[in-house]
């Protein structure tokens, strides 16, 4: 049975319920106290592309987990009360993140259009992550 709607479509939908910002947009944000991104790359794409400075790292496969305070992987960062701006490598990967976790209840929620590529493009700060195996310290 062929699919009934691609990810496109769904990118489009989640579009119309969440805010999206341009890389510019949440350049002038990001130093906000009240604002936090949020990277959902898969952490081998911080390793071999880099990230902006001050995002926090919620790989998208753990994310839902991690915003659930009834999750026993919660993460405490997400009960904060700020605005989370989340981003991916090209913004699609963030819009379905900000919407999943929108239709949870956290907010406010945006994601970035473009991603971190848009933003690297844009000449925005990033800084380089070094690879570590899982328990390594620096």
């Amino acid at each position: 049975m062929p699919i009934t709607k691609g990810i496109k479509q769904l990118c489009a939908e989640a579009e119309t319920v969440i805010e999206t910002m341009s890389v510019d947009d949440v350049a002038s944000v990001a130093e906000d106290d009240g604002v936090q991104l949020v990277d959902i790359r898969d952490v081998r794409e911080l390793w071999r592309e880099g990230a902006i400075p001050g995002a926090h790292h919620a790989p998208r496969g753990m994310l839902e987990f991690w915003v659930d305070p009834e999750s026993p992987y919660h993460k405490e960062l997400f009960a904060s009360g700020k605005k989370f701006i989340f981003f991916c490598a090209g913004g699609m990967r963030s819009a379905l993140a900000a919407r999943a976790v929108h239709e949870m209840g956290l907010g406010p929620v945006a994601h970035m259009r473009g991603g971190y590529g848009a933003w690297r493009e844009a000449g925005h700060p990033t800084e380089e992550k070094e690879a570590r195996l899982p328990g390594q310290k620096k």
